[in-house]
């Protein structure tokens, strides 16, 4: 949506992780970092089995595009292609849970149940904590995050939602502050938000990209005093802490073995031909509470 509104920073380039996005922002653009299909022709270099093979591809939207093999990711073979149209989405994720570390009996609060946050919840529920609330404005996202395994899911728009965040950790945990927050909403002023309810010594990790928005951070209250820190996850490296151990590959490969378990196709609400892609923008754009996960679909 940043993209889609023109919210993206100046010289910044899409994505240095993407070679077919390792270009700057600017118009006209192919956006997109999520296909899954079929290989339908092999140039002449390249080894036969891969003709017909299902594989995913970071690449920008596109019914056909010509790709080096080595950029393409075969399909285990009991992975839905529908489920691993989420492969980017859940690597993210995964990466939230190193970035964050959740321990055994934490109370931890998730800012934003779109996508990214709900597959988030799904993997925080399979920890031991002592609590999980989420938070966001839509009532779709809300349930669903509830299904996943939330104890509490609160409306955004809550009036006094700190306050109202407080009382329910008092409740559900016994606590009244949070040890891990994890802001996912897209929403620079969740940030104070996450500051207000964490503890001593707590974590946030800041998985949002907010392109040309700004945070005005409130960093003279109980920020200072609670020695908070605030965590960048970004899924293009691994944090510093795991990179002599993990590679992109062993990630990828618990990215998978997640999508086996949450089967995450079970998150698209509405599909659209790619030619009607400008109607899926428009209902992301004007009508989010009505959709979770949009996915474009290719003729054969």
């Amino acid at each position: 949506m940043l993209v889609y509104r023109g919210r993206f920073p100046a010289g910044v380039k899409a994505d240095e992780g993407i070679g077919a996005l390792a270009h700057e922002f600017s118009y006209p653009l192919k956006y997109g970092y999520a296909t899954v299909g079929r290989v339908a022709a092999l140039g002449s270099n390249v080894a036969p089995e891969w003709l017909n093979r299902l594989v995913f591809c970071f690449h920008p939207h596109e019914s056909h595009f010509v790709v080096a093999s080595d950029q393409l990711i075969p399909l285990p073979a009991d992975i839905d292609p529908t489920d691993a149209v989420f492969l980017a989405n859940m690597e993210t994720a995964v990466n939230f849970m190193m970035d964050g570390r959740p321990v055994i009996g934490e109370c931890v609060v998730a800012f934003g149940q779109g996508i990214v946050g709900l597959l988030t919840t799904a993997l925080l529920h399979r920890f031991p904590l002592n609590s999980l609330v989420t938070v966001d404005k839509y009532p779709l996202r809300r349930e669903k995050s509830l299904q996943l395994g939330a104890d509490c899911a609160i409306d955004a728009d809550t009036v006094n939602l700190s306050v109202h965040l407080v009382e329910t950790l008092r409740s559900s945990c016994g606590a009244s502050e949070a040890d891990l927050v994890y802001e996912v909403s897209g929403n620079p002023d969740a940030i104070n938000q996450a500051i207000d309810v964490a503890g001593f010594a707590a974590r946030i990790v800041i998985g949002s990209w907010y392109g040309t928005q700004k945070a005005k951070l409130d960093l003279g209250g109980h920020f200072h005093r609670r020695r908070i820190t605030l965590i960048s996850s970004q899924v293009s490296t691994l944090p510093q802490e795991f990179a002599a151990r993990w590679s992109k590959a062993r990630r990828l490969g618990v990215a998978w073995e997640m999508i086996r378990q949450i089967k995450p196709s079970q998150f698209i609400t509405q599909r659209f031909p790619v030619n009607r892609v400008q109607e899926a923008f428009e209902l992301l754009d004007k009508r989010p509470e009505e959709a979770i996960q949009v996915v474009l679909t290719y003729e054969h």
